[in-house]
Parts: structure tokens; C-alpha cells; sequence
């Protein structure tokens, strides 16, 4: 079982959202889950195609690959994010303030590497979020 410590040290001030600023882990596995876009399994666009759509589906899609190795949301040590529009942040965080509080309910929640990007690997996705959990 990994020792994961999620940590806020006071020299880097308060994180501005939903994560936090660094991760300490002793793990003897590490697990790096690539990119998730808001497709199903069968490679169709969650939802209306819309950005809240998309986003719950890449979590439900980062989710199964953390059970396929019998882990869960607390095996998580880092989250990066992709996001071709800017005003999808404030959905973005309010996703993050709704959902992360189930996810880990501890209210530790890991860092987050939020990057605009000018598009992903198909025009249709506006999200993709890749994770590091250790086991």
C-alpha cells in the first residue's frame, strides 16, 4: 500500500482551487493513466457532446482505468489537464467543487496542472485529463 501525503506548505501560499500544491509518495508501483476525453468505451461522444458532458465522462473514464488495477480516487498523486476553451474554466472548477468532495472525501485533493491548449487529437473534445496513482 502506497504512503501518499497530500501537502499545502505554507511557503507556496494557498492553492487557487480544488488541488493541492504537491504530493509525497512511498509506493512501490506507480500507475500513469494517459489522457482521458469524454468518449464511452465504444468511442462515442458522452452526452450532448457539451463540456459538462465530457468532463463527468473523462473522470468516469479515469475512474475504470483506477479500478482495473484495483485502486481508487486515493491512489491518485497528480492530475494534468488539457482545456481547448478558457471560459470552460469556471465549469471546470464548479465540476471540481461538486464532485471532488465525493472523490475524495478525505478533502485532500492531489495537484492539478491546468493548461489551455489550442485543440486536442479530434476537433470534437474540449477535455482531457491524464493522472499518476500509486498503489
Amino acid at each position: 500500500m502506497a504512503d501518499i501525503k497530500i501537502l499545502n506548505p505554507d511557503a507556496l501560499g494557498k492553492p487557487l482551487g480544488q488541488y493541492s500544491q504537491l504530493t509525497r509518495v512511498k509506493a512501490s508501483e506507480f500507475v500513469f493513466i494517459a489522457g482521458q476525453v469524454g468518449v464511452h468505451k465504444d468511442g462515442k461522444l458522452a452526452g450532448d457532446g457539451g463540456f459538462d458532458a465530457q468532463c463527468g465522462q473523462t473522470f468516469a473514464n479515469i475512474e475504470a482505468a483506477l479500478k482495473s488495477v484495483g485502486a481508487g480516487w486515493g491512489n491518485i498523486v497528480e492530475f494534468t489537464t488539457y482545456l481547448v476553451h478558457s471560459q470552460d474554466i469556471p465549469k471546470f472548477m464548479k465540476f471540481r467543487l461538486r464532485e471532488f468532495p465525493k472523490m475524495f472525501a478525505s478533502g485532500a485533493y492531489p495537484p492539478n496542472t491546468l493548461l489551455m491548449i489550442d485543440r486536442l487529437v479530434q476537433e470534437q473534445f474540449l477535455i482531457e485529463v491524464s493522472a499518476v496513482a500509486a498503489l
